[in-house]
């Protein structure tokens, strides 16, 4: 599948926590840098993602915030 998304980061799932209609899937996407994604438990159950999976995290974004104090 080719997208238009530019951000595309190669990894594998190391933890699932699902909730009643959403799950937090943590991604380490190398040198132990988490990358943590909310997405729908049917999401989850439909691509069959597990612990352990390799994924493709795929951002588009209009906009990142970073703030300090």
């Amino acid at each position: 599948m080719k997208l238009s998304a530019r951000n595309q980061l190669k990894g594998k799932i190391v933890e699932i926590q699902e909730g009643a209609v959403n799950a937090i899937v943590k991604i380490n996407v190398g040198n132990d840098n988490i990358l943590t994604a909310d997405i729908t438990v049917q999401s989850v159950k439909e691509l069959g993602l597990t612990v352990g999976k390799e994924v493709v995290a795929v951002i588009k974004s209009t906009s990142v915030m970073v703030g300090v104090e």
